[in-house]
């Protein structure tokens, strides 16, 4: 067991103050940051004695992650996006990374990290050269880290709003500098393509579409029908239309401004059915005691989501809350249908791509969970 921080010289009190981690008996265990007024208080980085937390260690990281991601993607490509480094799974807690057509777009939630901030878009702007480098702040983090930035420009040019990217051959226009998360959501990447095969002559319900992403892809990968997308954000809406216009596929879609629940609700009511509904909420538990108010919300919503669907028809439905297991997600399913009393058939049980790797010492990092039902 760790029993004791041991902090070099001339680190004391620093925002971001360098531990070292050693046991009861002065052998090494790992190099951190420390901030003692985060409910995440160390951050490890290092577990070599040799290598201390500092400006070189942190371009090494950024460098082997985006070497990694040279392997998957086209980094020269104006319409690639893609994440090029993620927290945890990179070695380094607290810093996401994502590519855009030549922009990028960083974001902090480690106030220790954020010291390095120089430092980080210096190995950033050497390994891409990027047009632009943008940064977006998570909302909380004055609270959780004492983290104070706004978002901005931070070196090169300001990214155009919105900038497109490419995906299995469709085109989306993508606002990274006021879009939720980090303007796209590029996690479900492959699960987009892996449900159009579920969509063909299908009409399908969009329900947190944000920027159209499933339904489009249903619409020109998948032959779908027509699709109906809700979500709450008019901005996220106009993005969505013209996303549909940029692909040719406006004529076979409704978008639809409100709260999903009242809006499935008023369907129900009506007698509105489809052949597949599509779930993707918000992560709904940013905290340990926060997942079981989270698995009820989860309940609820693929219990609306059924009341909708015909029988014989397709769910898809995601968790992005890393703290919500796969198992848990799984179990809330199987009370989903024990209380709809309709049969549920998990068809494809799906993750988040390669370049959101998953870390096997961190369990957070394997996060987004969406499962393709059937439903009798």
């Amino acid at each position: 067991a760790v029993s004791e921080l041991r902090t070099p010289p001339g680190h004391s009190g620093a925002v971001h103050e360098v531990v070292r981690l050693i046991t009861s008996d002065g052998r090494f265990v790992a190099w951190g940051l420390l901030n003692r007024n985060s409910r995440i208080q160390i951050r490890l980085y290092s577990w070599d004695e040799s290598r201390p937390v500092n400006e070189t260690l942190l371009s090494e990281l950024i460098g082997r992650a985006v070497r990694a991601r040279r392997e998957l993607f086209d980094l020269a490509s104006e319409t690639t996006g893609c994440r090029l480094v993620f927290s945890e799974s990179d070695g380094l807690s607290g810093l996401v990374v994502d590519f855009y057509g030549g922009y990028l777009l960083v974001q902090f939630t480690s106030l220790g990290l954020y010291a390095f901030k120089d430092a980080i878009v210096a190995a950033l702007r050497k390994e891409v050269s990027p047009r632009g480098v943008w940064l977006r702040t998570e909302k909380g983090m004055r609270e959780a880290e004492g983290l104070e930035v706004a978002d901005g420009l931070i070196a090169g040019e300001e990214p155009p709003r919105p900038l497109f990217i490419e995906e299995h051959g469709i085109q989306y226009g993508v606002d990274v500098q006021q879009g939720q998360k980090t303007g796209c959501f590029l996690d479900q990447r492959q699960n987009r393509l892996a449900v159009s095969r579920y969509v063909r002559h299908a009409k399908v319900l969009d329900a947190f579409c944000y920027a159209g992403g499933f339904g489009i892809t249903a619409l020109v990968r998948g032959e779908a029908t027509a699709v109906t997308g809700i979500d709450s954000s008019e901005s996220a809406l106009r993005l969505a239309a013209a996303n549909a216009e940029l692909n040719g596929v406006a004529d076979h879609c409704r978008w639809v401004r409100g709260d999903v629940r009242d809006v499935i609700a008023e369907m129900a009511e009506q007698g509105t059915v489809f052949d597949v509904v599509m779930i993707d909420p918000p992560r709904m538990a940013r905290t340990r005691g926060g997942v079981e108010r989270a698995i009820k919300g989860y309940s609820t919503l693929n219990l609306a989501a059924l009341t909708v669907l015909k029988p014989g028809g397709i769910l898809v439905t995601s968790s992005c809350s890393g703290l919500v297991s796969r198992s848990q997600f799984q179990e809330m399913l199987a009370d989903v249908a024990r209380q709809s009393g309709r049969d549920i058939q998990v068809l494809e049980s799906l993750g988040q791509p390669a370049d959101h790797p998953v870390s096997v010492t961190c369990a957070e990092t394997e996060y987004l969970k969406t499962m393709i039902c059937r439903v009798w």
